[in-house]
């Protein structure tokens, strides 16, 4: 029997090289993992988890949180991660979308995530970050020569739920063959060997933390460091032994923002990428003035993987995604007539290879509306590709924010603001933000004779939102811009707030 996806990394496994270092001075091999994953596959198939079954994951980041990932792709189930900062009415809502057949939360969580999975007969089991856990306990005594499910290029490997510009977040469906194609593009296209040492400090609920620097880091046999969280002092610390930093903008501007960074510091490094948000200019100069390394930005979204890449040989452009990864095609189009732009033009950025996904998580016709009649997937996303082919990113179309490398749906938050009391109505918008990217800020509308304030909105959200999402400000308002058709105008509200924070 074939498992497209785990075929792969299995055969590139080189044994007792170690695969995970983790904070605490433990060394995962690539021996220990293989075993780790079966056992914890065998597990599952106790529990009564079938090929295609849907397992959820809420859990922190561990080495045993990641080996969890490969032992559903052993088993054949669909993998969901979900990010920690979710609350336990959201959390009600992904668990009545996908149905899971397993929820895998910590142990502090159980007793909560029971009440709401029990009416949807879902097996609750946990996975704390020492790695103790009713799973790996039902795990211990399991076998390690687990007989890997058959699954195909076109089988599901995993779920992501992702943020829309109407409606609740909906689940991208990505296939084996949209994770293994992608992670062997970019294992070759950045040279990654195994030689290299990843410095880990990025989430693992996520396309960026996940799919792009765990499945290239086991495609190449090459091993990480896994940090639980990104501390600047911690990853200028490991410099010396690592080889490749993979990250989002915020890291970069909290490196800089410490005196030991500079080129001795870095003498050991050989790649910096960046994605998940817009990375200033000034930042890439910035980095590549204190430590001689041009950062590499890239371009990927949930439902894609990643589609570009600045040249990991010849000119990282500051301001630009790079060129089209190998077999992925990028086209601008004009948004209204859907006609192909000539370079230069600004339109919609659409993609189509073998990385996008197979659609959304049943939603027939969400997904058909986002796929063009020769099957381009529109992004959402406003760019340009120049005269030298390099990519653009100029805007978004899609009312989203992206905050730290998070998405936010602006119409979620709206709803939580409005349905205080006192609040007429909001307007959620992304401001540019020294570091975050986008900060996530509030304008507010509030009835006559409301006594509200800034912090009264902020306290009133914490318990309602994942942090994430959370208003990093609230602005209060007569009324809001409109158009002709009474809709809010963001646009002019982001252009009225453009230096909120650089005036902070």
């Amino acid at each position: 029997m074939s498992n497209h996806l785990f075929d792969a990394i299995r055969t590139a496994a080189p044994g007792k090289a170690p695969f995970i270092r983790t904070k605490d001075g433990r060394t995962w091999t690539y021996n220990d993992t293989l075993t780790l994953s079966s056992r914890i596959a065998g597990a599952m198939q106790t529990l009564g988890i079938h090929p295609g079954d849907r397992v959820a994951v809420q859990v922190e980041k561990s080495a045993e949180a990641l080996i969890l990932y490969l032992a559903c792709l052993r088993s054949g189930a669909v993998y969901l991660p979900f990010n920690m900062a979710y609350t336990l009415a959201e959390l009600e809502y992904f668990i009545g979308d996908a149905e899971p057949r397993l929820v895998v939360v910590s142990s502090a969580a159980r007793e909560n995530v029971e009440k709401i999975a029990k009416p949807h007969y879902v097996i609750v089991e946990t996975l704390d970050a020492d790695g103790s856990g009713s799973l790996l306990d039902l795990a211990r005594d399991e076998p390690a020569n687990f007989v890997d499910a058959s699954r195909s290029a076109d089988d599901l490997a995993a779920i992501l739920y992702t943020s829309g510009t109407t409606g609740r977040s909906k689940g991208a469906m990505l296939t084996q063959a949209n994770l293994l194609s992608n992670a062997i593009m970019l294992r070759d296209y950045w040279r990654v060997t195994a030689e290299d040492r990843l410095i880990h400090a990025l989430p693992i609920f996520h396309t960026h933390g996940l799919f792009v620097a765990t499945n290239v880091t086991l495609l190449a046999g090459a091993s990480m460091f896994l940090l639980p969280k990104f501390d600047p002092d911690e990853v200028i610390s490991l410099m010396p032994l690592a080889t490749m930093l993979m990250g989002v903008p915020t890291f970069y501007v909290r490196l800089l923002q410490s005196p030991r960074l500079d080129s001795q510091a870095v003498a050991n490094m050989r790649l910096f990428v960046s994605g998940s948000a817009p990375l200033l200019a000034e930042t890439h100069v910035e980095f590549e003035n204190r430590t001689g390394h041009a950062i590499l930005e890239r371009y990927g979204m949930t439902e894609t993987n990643m589609n570009t890449s600045n040249p990991y040989d010849g000119d990282r452009i500051a301001g630009t995604v790079g060129f089209p990864l190998p077999g992925v095609t990028v086209r601008v189009t004009d948004p209204g007539t859907g006609a192909i732009l000539f370079p230069e033009e600004t339109g919609m950025i659409e993609i189509k290879g073998p990385n996008v996904f197979k659609g959304y998580w049943r939603a027939p016709e969400r997904t058909a509306a986002e796929f063009t009649a020769d099957g381009f997937f529109t992004s959402g996303d406003l760019g340009k590709i120049d005269r030298r082919g390099y990519v653009h990113i100029v805007g978004r179309s899609k009312d989203l924010v992206i905050s730290g490398g998070y998405n936010i749906y602006p119409k979620e938050v709206e709803g939580e603001i409005d349905q205080l009391e006192g609040v007429a109505e909001s307007a959620v918008i992304g401001v540019p933000h020294p570091i975050f990217g986008e900060g996530v800020t509030a304008i507010v509308v509030p009835k006559p004779e409301s006594a509200l304030d800034e912090e009264a909105i902020l306290s009133a959200l914490k318990h309602r939102l994942a942090r994430y999402k959370q208003p990093k400000r609230i602005i209060f308002a007569e009324d809001l811009p409109r158009n002709t058709m009474g809709k809010v105008q963001k646009n002019v509200l982001r252009k009225q707030y453009a230096d909120l924070y650089v005036r902070a």
